[in-house]
């Protein structure tokens, strides 16, 4: 009988984690596999969260993060770190997900050593490599490494056709957040002291109409962090609304929005929340304010229009779906465009019903199918 492959799993990051959890749920349940996890921990409470809820205990924990830390002194460690654990382990396959440092770095460590990668969400583009940053250019470096491309939409797979990606290497399975999302869900059904912390919030603002805001990306610090707090500020001066913040980490945006937003009774700055609150917010919220990736696909699973303050977008989808829209940072526009949804009924039903392109909560099961196709396939 042949011994089940070793697929190691890479990640450091919250959103990495909610979108992989699955994965290895499902390579744990195939008697084929036998899954190893790394972390770097390169965001290092926010992953814990993640890896609690989940009830996932890494295998190995390189535990990079540091504060202050520079690109290329944590692309560095992470290709030294990770290469280590390859060694180490011995891996049949790498899997990798999505666009940051570790993904990347994880991906070519893999190359180093000729192990084939998998890429879980590949093909997003935006087409400018300096938004999302480093993002953009992350996923082209994995992009040009992995194997297999796991492909959210048929949009992210056409990008990856253009780039002359193999077509028989591009596989269409739908985003795993949305198997997330689903299976975090039916826990807070079955145990709503999961996420019973905002209770308070809900009690304080009952009766106003609650909109969540999300933002970090590294390419609004400074003045497109000042123009989105301001935004926040002229949006909170409507007595039918509140703002509920879970604010990064990171101090350039701390500093920022502590500053302009703290003193405000209807705005919540608060802590950033594990994932099952996160779920929450999605569903008490009416609209979603954000710069993330991962909110474009959630918010519209659970009907909830998103206004993405970006330039561009790697998941245009939503865009043309109607389940997004980009507002960019100019405070005027996301005021504008925010007023349009909390006033224009037909708007907001017009991006609330819209179809979400992102999945149907199977994405997992697909993924683990097509490995397993492909170890059979070389064997």
């Amino acid at each position: 009988m042949t011994a089940p492959a070793k697929i190691l799993v890479v990640f450091g990051t919250r959103p990495e984690a909610i979108k992989l959890f699955p994965v290895v749920a499902a390579l744990k349940a195939d008697p084929r596999f036998t899954p190893v996890v790394c972390v770097s921990a390169q965001h290092r409470q926010m992953l814990d969260q993640v890896l609690e809820i989940a009830g996932l205990v890494p295998d190995y924990d390189l535990d990079l993060m540091t504060p202050g830390q520079t690109l290329d002194r944590l692309t560095a460690a992470l290709l030294t770190g990770l290469g280590k654990v390859m060694d180490e382990v011995q891996p049949a396959r790498v899997i990798v997900q999505g666009d940051t440092a570790t993904a990347m770095a994880g991906a070519l460590a893999a190359y180093y050593r000729q192990i084939p990668v998998d890429h879980v969400e590949a093909g997003l583009r935006s087409g400018n490599i300096y938004h999302p940053w480093p993002e953009e250019v992350n996923r082209k470096i994995i992009g040009t490494i992995a194997s297999l491309h796991f492909a959210p939409t048929d949009v992210s797979r056409a990008a990856l056709l253009a780039e002359n990606v193999a077509p028989d290497r591009v596989h269409v399975t739908g985003n795993t957040v949305i198997d997330a999302l689903h299976w975090v869900r039916k826990r807070i059904a079955a145990k709503p002291s999961l996420a019973d912390g905002l209770e308070g919030l809900e009690t304080l603002f009952e009766g106003r109409r609650i909109i969540g805001v999300t933002s970090h990306r590294r390419e609004n610090f400074g003045g497109g962090m000042e123009a989105i707090a301001e935004a926040i500020r002229r949006i909170a001066v409507r007595p039918d609304v509140a703002v509920i913040f879970p604010v990064h980490l990171n101090p350039n945006v701390r500093s920022v929005m502590n500053e302009r937003l703290g003193r405000l009774s209807n705005v919540a700055l608060i802590e950033p929340l594990d994932y099952p609150h996160f779920v929450r917010l999605l569903s008490i919220a009416e609209i979603m304010l954000t710069d993330s990736g991962g909110v474009q696909e959630e918010a519209p699973a659970l009907g909830k229009p998103v206004l993405v303050m970006r330039e561009t977008t790697e998941r245009p989808e939503g865009v043309a779906a109607g389940t997004a829209r980009l507002v960019g940072t100019e405070t005027s526009v996301i005021v504008t465009e925010m007023f349009k949804l909390l006033d224009d009924k037909a708007a907001y039903e017009a991006m609330a019903r819209a179809h979400n392109p992102f999945g149907d909560g199977n994405s997992a099961r697909r993924i683990v199918e097509l490995i397993g196709n492909e170890i059979g396939r070389k064997a």
